[in-house]
């Protein structure tokens, strides 16, 4: 059967030189970087030339990045670690209501260590308005983390400028911006942005599953949150994995600048909703300036797991939400206000660079057959 994937914001397709690339450090360059032998030195190098790759798209310098197992992790290393690290200057934390679950489950982690969290609600479009994220943020806020691209909307947040912000308020406060929905596909830089820390992922840029990145500028303290042999700056102690790291280099030395990709996935966001606006019951829930990369909608009157299942039998392959959120109702439209019929109905459809008009072509049939099987069915 014919297959039409579209849920790239939940994972991408592992490019087959980063795969080869890990199975080389697997196989032949199996070396502990932390040996002092030829074969230490040689996976040692692998692991900094994958770091330097890191922090020259991010346009860091190499010992700003802090290699993971993923985007929870640095996720949580930055809050927690950043959180404790300030706790004497304040006990205050900003962020949104429509952060990621690794970002909302630690803050809910930092409330039940004393910390007093402000969570900014999006408007019905997703947006988060950039005035409320400044009312909240005061002399006592030694932590604002605000996502740059919504995993399950593709809304833009307003980063840029919050900065400023925690300077005239003579706020003590770290930056912190989960990264991962836009890495690879904004061109932004944390400095730039004013971020003190940022988390990346390799497997939203086909790259592996299971290793990431964590941007912490220089003279940024974080506190670790695991204890061990000292590996990456003490901040995430344990052997490294070299293939992962190595294949994670690799899918980022291949990126393409993000400008050369953005018409060809503009193209088919306008494609797929031209089509969505032509089907009965469907309603979008990505405000129209958000990343086109992602396109959030609800087919009303119909549950969105049966949908999911329906199109998944069809070879069409899209997400309800968030994969974290296992079928969970969306706690990001949950905190836009829309109604209970447009959370449990939602489906995401979200693109990659190889993404093809056929996927959309095909999405949009199969919509079109289960609004006609499931709705005559009930």
């Amino acid at each position: 059967m014919a297959e039409w994937y579209l849920d790239n914001s939940a994972t991408t397709p592992v490019l087959p030189e980063a795969a080869e690339k890990a199975r080389q450090l697997m196989v032949e360059e199996f070396g502990n970087p932390s040996s002092l032998h030829t074969r230490g030195f040689r996976a040692r190098q692998q692991v900094e030339e994958a770091r330097a790759l890191v922090a020259g798209r991010l346009r860091a310098r190499p010992e700003e990045v802090v290699f993971t197992g993923g985007g929870t992790e640095g996720n949580n290393l930055a809050l927690l670690g950043a959180a404790q690290a300030r706790r004497r200057l304040g006990d205050k934390i900003v962020t949104t209501a429509a952060e990621h679950d690794s970002v909302g489950n630690a803050m809910k982690e930092l409330e039940r260590r004393g910390f007093r969290v402000s969570y900014v609600r999006p408007d019905s479009q997703g947006r988060v308005d950039p005035a409320a994220l400044a009312e909240e943020i005061d002399e006592k806020t030694v932590l604002v983390s605000v996502m740059l691209v919504n995993n399950e909307t593709g809304a833009l947040l307003p980063v840029e400028g919050l900065r400023r912000v925690i300077k005239r308020k003579n706020a003590p406060a770290l930056l912190h911006t989960d990264g991962v929905q836009a890495f690879g596909k904004l061109d932004f830089s944390p400095a730039k942005l004013g971020v003190d820390l940022c988390t990346v992922s390799a497997h939203k840029i086909h790259g592996p599953k299971g290793v990431g990145a964590l941007y912490i500028q220089k003279g940024a303290r974080v506190l670790p949150q695991a204890f061990g042999g000292g590996q990456e700056r003490g901040l995430r102690p344990g052997t490294e994995g070299v293939p992962l790291i190595g294949a994670f280099g690799e899918a980022v030395r291949l990126l393409p600048k993000p400008a050369g990709v953005l018409p060809h996935i503009q193209a088919l966001r306008d494609s797929l909703l031209e089509g969505l606006r032509g089907l009965p019951g469907v309603v979008v829930n990505s405000p129209e300036d958000g990343l086109p990369y992602i396109v959030n909608f609800s087919v009303l009157g119909l549950r969105a797991e049966t949908v999911l299942h329906f199109l998944a039998e069809r070879g069409v392959f899209v997400s309800a939400g968030s994969a974290c959120g296992r079928a969970k109702p969306s706690h990001v439209l949950e905190a836009m206000g829309l109604p209970k019929e447009r959370v449990q109905s939602a489906l995401r459809a979200s693109f990659s660079r190889f993404s093809a008009m056929e996927d959309v072509e095909a999405l949009l049939a199969g919509l079109g057959e289960a609004r006609r099987v499931l709705a005559s069915a009930r």
